[in-house]
């Protein structure tokens, strides 16, 4: 490891979403990407997954000592979670609680926890802007428990917020998404919003671990100040994807390990 790369060199979580399947399907690949990661962001039956999902996931996770968060969405099964919504402030709320403690149920029968909470999809990028939607996920975490963590894009609405309401807030950025020069992700209607280069996924992630920065769409450089480093399960080739990124973060010196 070189003296730059050693100065650099940092503690990351690296968080993967999980449970984005049919109850009957297999978690093989899910227990892959477990095994590279540190936490995971399991669904939560509104855009994917469902009560036999759940469950095994949390089993999956607490088996693979990794630490589990809820991935709550909008009630949108048919547009996995990525349609925007325009949902009442108050009915969103009382959506997320349901599918916070539905997880939270789960974790327990398996004798884990359930530490934090990443908003999915749509509902995601909506409270980067979106101050009522915002206000209404950390209305939902108070209300269900203040001492959850919340996994949230920087410089939003909700880490405004949230902070202020007194939660823990983490910031993540994205392995596998490419950026608008605002920092904002790149929305998926558009060419080019995933990466599914190996070799493109493993140098932003880096970007990310030791420079705090990522390139955007035109060519300019963004700053992101993240704790957590985040990987989509439902990518072609996330398995793969999940080893070259640990792999490539380990022999920069990178520590990986959960913010929870």
């Amino acid at each position: 490891m070189t003296t730059r790369s050693a100065a650099l060199a940092s503690r990351l979580d690296l968080n993967a979403d999980v449970g984005e399947l049919l109850d009957q399907s297999p978690l093989d690949g899910d227990a892959a990407i477990m095994a590279q990661v540190s936490s995971v962001n399991i669904a939560c039956g509104f855009h994917a997954g469902g009560p036999s999902t759940m469950r095994r996931s949390c089993a999956t996770a607490a088996a693979a000592g990794v630490v589990i968060g809820a991935h709550p969405s909008y009630r949108d099964m048919a547009g996995f979670g990525r349609r925007f919504m325009d949902v009442d402030p108050d009915e969103l709320t009382q959506e997320l609680v349901y599918q916070i403690g539905a997880l939270q149920a789960m974790a327990r029968a398996e004798g884990a926890t359930v530490r934090y909470i990443k908003p999915h999809g749509a509902l995601y990028n909506a409270i980067v802007h979106h101050s009522a939607q915002a206000q209404a996920v950390v209305s939902a975490v108070l209300a269900v428990d203040p001492g959850l963590a919340i996994l949230v894009a920087p410089q939003s609405q909700v880490q405004l917020l949230g902070e202020a309401s007194g939660l823990t807030v983490v910031t993540e950025a994205f392995a596998d998404r490419a950026y608008n020069p605002d920092g904002t992700l790149v929305s998926r209607t558009q060419r080019g919003a995933v990466l599914h280069s190996i070799d493109a996924v493993v140098a932003q992630s880096l970007d990310i671990a030791l420079r705090q920065e990522v390139t955007a769409v035109d060519g300019s450089r963004v700053k992101l100040t993240t704790r957590s480093l985040c990987l989509h399960g439902d990518t072609p080739g996330a398995v793969d994807m999940a080893r070259a990124v640990r792999a490539a973060l380990s022999n920069a010196g990178v520590e990986i390990g959960s913010f929870a």
